[in-house]
């Protein structure tokens, strides 16, 4: 059953570890050549916000568009859309253009990711839904990786790298334009208010709104952080992808380990163990380079499962169905986070203080592995741990379910034209 569920979807496999590949090159690449350009840290914090912001409204507007024209269709336009925006900015080298098409590509990704979860959720049962979407991830991850290595090789100072990328977006729209698939279908699903979750759930909100900041933090300002310690441009997209390698190793075993324990002290042991070696990463000189890329492998192993951690520990207080909509009010807190970790860390380096990105980093981990502690002692390990186990998810991490849960602010007049698709939007990565 499971072959043949992966054959059914392996155009859309295809295509969406194309479009991880893209992912993974545009925000380093972009990160580069605004070094290279001059633009300053403040100001590529800034455009670099713009993704976030964009895929927050990716996942919160892009549904009623989907629910128009239906989902191939959708993924044809919104890929055209990305690849329209990653040309633009290579051709206008300029600040405002590239926040405005940043933005747009963040919004496209976002809608991107809906789509192709939706398929997965609809083309799986009970039965194989966790083996899919584990293969999805890897394959995002493993797309996340190769990006970097092939930004490696290309010259972020000129065309070249921008046109590989539009290249590979088009490439991802032929798997999904000549196959033949099942649009996915709507589920009720209850809302969930960040004031409830705030009073239920406080250790998932403040872990996912610190957490997705961090991530923010090192996706858009890592590259360009790792370019003024002196790293080659090879090297820096080797730092990149050491982070993404050891989150991808270590989801898995942190994830089985979460189920048999107190979460809450897997996520004070990861968040400590960021707190730790990001101090370490501060202390390393340029010239070690094969430690820089140990520890920043060790970095992305302790806090890129953190994310998942506080998802599966939010949703071990909740009723089942709360979960859906508990999971599209986490991202909106996670949305906001990364809205604002880039631009803070490049604020700190912009005066100078190159430091204080692995400060900053040590600091919110340590934030977060201090309250989930302070969390153990005010309340009792939930007695159905078990029955929201861990899952392996990037900070954008979607459903097909999670799209009625972020779809519910469309105005009753327009529910009632197409209600009979519901749709919803992301880390990762």
């Amino acid at each position: 059953m499971l072959k043949q569920q992966l054959r059914g979807v392996s155009s859309l496999l295809t295509s969406i570890s194309l479009i991880g590949i893209c992912v993974g090159m545009t925000s380093t690449l972009l990160s580069l050549r605004a070094t290279i350009e001059g633009f300053g840290t403040l100001v590529t914090g800034v455009i670099m916000s713009a993704y976030f912001i964009g895929y927050l409204f990716g996942s919160t507007r892009a549904p009623k568009d989907i629910r128009r024209v239906g989902y191939i269709r959708a993924f044809g336009g919104l890929a055209a859309l990305a690849a329209f925006s990653i040309l633009v900015q290579a051709i206008w080298v300029n600040p405002i253009v590239w926040f405005l098409m940043r933005f747009l590509t963040g919004f496209a990704i976002s809608a991107i990711f809906v789509i192709v979860e939706s398929w997965l959720n609809t083309m799986a049962d009970n039965r194989s839904r966790g083996t899919l979407l584990s293969i999805y991830l890897v394959l995002i991850y493993g797309g996340l990786v190769a990006g970097q290595l092939i930004l490696g090789v290309a010259d972020p100072g000129g065309f070249v790298a921008f046109a590989i990328v539009a290249l590979l977006i088009n490439l991802a729209l032929i798997p999904i334009l000549i196959s033949v698939t099942v649009e996915p279908t709507t589920h009720e699903s209850k809302k969930v208010p960040v004031k409830l979750l705030l009073s239920t759930v406080p250790l998932g909100v403040v872990n996912a709104f610190i957490m997705q900041a961090c991530y923010a933090m090192f996706y858009a300002i890592g590259p360009m952080y790792a370019s003024y310690i002196g790293l080659s441009i090879f090297q820096v997209t080797l730092f990149m992808a050491a982070f993404i390698l050891g989150g991808l190793i270590s989801q898995a075993p942190i994830g089985l380990l979460s189920d048999r324990v107190d979460r809450r002290l897997m996520i004070t042991i990861c968040a400590f163990g960021g707190t730790a070696v990001s101090y370490l990463l501060s202390q390393l000189p340029a010239d070690q380079a094969g430690l820089i890329y140990a520890a920043v492998a060790l970095l992305g192993a302790f806090i890129l499962p953190l994310y998942s951690l506080g998802m599966a520990h939010t949703n071990d207080y909740l009723e089942r169905d709360q979960m859906v909509g508990a999971t599209g009010a986490i991202i909106k807190i996670g949305g906001a986070g990364s809205i604002i970790g880039a631009p803070s860390v490049a604020a700190l380096m912009e005066f100078g203080a190159i430091e204080f990105f692995f400060w900053l980093l040590a600091i919110l981990t340590a934030i977060v592995g201090g309250y989930a502690l302070y969390r153990v002692t005010r309340r009792a390990k939930a007695e159905d741990q078990y029955h929201s186990s861990f899952a392996v998810l990037p900070p954008s991490q979607t459903s097909d379910e999670l799209l009625t849960a972020m779809a519910e602010e469309v105005p009753e007049e327009e529910e009632a034209e197409s209600d009979e698709i519901e749709a919803h939007a992301i880390l990762k990565r």
